[in-house]
C-alpha cells in the first residue's frame, strides 16, 4: 500500500475501479475511509506505494485483560468475508491510509467527510522513514481519529526482527490510550522487481520472516501486528500459510469489486478492507469490519 497506484497493486489485480468508488460513495456513510500503507521506493524517495517503501518503500504494553490481537467482532456489525454486497458497507466506519505522497493532510476536513480511522506509513525496510509521519500522526490524533502506523516490508533487505525493531523506533510503537491502533505490516508484491514478486524467498522462508517480524513487534509493544496483504500474494509467496490467522488481524486489499472476496490463509473474517486507492478521503479508502465501539476495543487491546 506504500505507493499510489504502484506496480505491486497492478500486478495484484487490485487497482481501484471508478465504478466501485462511485458505488461506495453513494451508499457508504461519511464515516468510512481509505486505508493502506503507501510510500515511495527507498531508492527514489517517492511517495507512498501499494505496500512498498516510501522512498524505497498504509502505535506501551497491553493491559492485563488484553484479548487476542485479531479483532474479534461478535456484534451485529461483523459480516462474512465472502458474498457480502458493497451496498451493506453503509454502516461500517470509514478510514484511509496515507504516506509521504499525501504530505499535508487536512485532517479536520477528512473527519468531516467521514474518516474515523487512518493508518500512516512510518517506515520501509531499515533505511526509510516517512518525512511527513510525525505531523501526519499528531494531526490525525488532534482531529479525533483512531490512528496507527504501518511498515512496508522488504524481506530481501534484512530480517523480520530487524525491520520490526526499526519500525518501532520510528513510529510503530503502540500505547494503550484507546486511540492508537495496533502496528501494521504491509507485505505484498515487490514494487522494485517484477521478477521477484516474493523477494527471492521461498514460501517457508517467507513465513519465517513474517513470524520474526511479528514476534519482535509483540516483544516490544505487547501487540501482534495487523497484516496487510492480498489473497493472491499470500497464496503465491507463503503457500497460503494458516500460521497467522488465529492471532493476527487481517487487512485485506481488493479493489474495484463489490466484496472483499475469499480470504487467504485460514482467516475467517477481515478486520480492515482496502477497497480503493482513491475516493472522498486522502489516500487509499478503507472500511472497518465492525462498529465504532469495536474499533475502540481493537485500539485499547481489550
Amino acid at each position: 500500500m506504500a505507493r499510489h497506484r504502484t506496480l505491486a497493486r497492478r500486478r495484484a489485480g487490485v487497482l481501484a475501479a471508478a465504478t466501485a468508488a462511485l458505488t461506495l460513495a453513494g451508499t457508504a456513510p461519511a464515516s468510512a475511509g481509505a486505508a493502506g500503507p503507501a510510500g515511495p521506493p527507498a531508492s527514489a524517495g517517492a511517495p507512498g506505494t501499494a505496500v512498498p517503501p516510501e522512498p524505497a518503500g498504509p502505535a506501551g504494553a497491553p493491559e492485563a485483560a488484553a484479548v487476542p490481537d485479531v479483532a474479534v467482532l461478535p456484534d451485529a456489525a461483523a459480516v462474512p468475508e465472502t458474498g457480502w454486497p458493497l451496498r451493506r458497507a453503509a454502516g461500517l466506519p470509514r478510514g484511509h491510509d496515507v504516506s509521504s505522497y499525501q504530505k499535508r493532510v487536512d485532517w479536520a476536513a477528512a473527519r468531516a467527510k467521514g474518516a474515523r480511522f487512518v493508518y500512516i506509513k512510518a517506515t520501509e525496510s531499515t533505511t526509510y522513514r516517512n518525512p511527513s509521519f510525525s505531523g501526519q500522526y499528531s494531526g490525525a490524533r488532534k482531529a479525533g481519529l483512531y490512528r496507527g502506523a504501518y511498515h512496508f516490508a522488504l524481506p530481501d533487505r534484512s530480517t523480520g526482527a530487524e525491520q520490526a525493531a526499526y519500525f518501532v523506533r520510528h513510529g510503530g510503537d503502540w500505547r494503550a490510550d484507546g486511540r492508537t491502533l495496533p502496528p501494521a505490516l504491509d507485505i505484498e508484491y515487490n514494487p522494485y522487481s517484477a521478477k521477484h514478486a516474493c523477494y527471492g524467498l521461498g514460501k517457508a522462508r517467507m513465513v519465517r520472516w513474517i513470524r520474526s517480524f511479528s514476534d519482535e513487534i509483540k516483544r516490544e509493544t505487547g501487540r501482534r501486528p495487523v497484516i496487510y496483504t492480498t489473497a493472491q500474494w499470500w497464496k503465491q509467496c507463503t503457500g497460503n500459510s494458516r500460521a497467522f490467522s488465529s492471532s493476527h488481524a487481517l487487512w485485506i486489499a481488493r479493489h474495484g469489486t463489490a466484496r472483499p472476496g475469499a480470504l487467504p490463509g485460514g482467516w475467517r473474517y477481515w478486520t480492515f478492507w482496502q477497497y480503493a486507492v482513491e475516493g472522498r478521503l486522502p489516500g487509499d479508502q478503507n472500511l472497518f469490519n465492525g462498529s465504532l465501539s469495536r474499533l475502540r476495543v481493537l485500539a485499547r487491546g481489550r
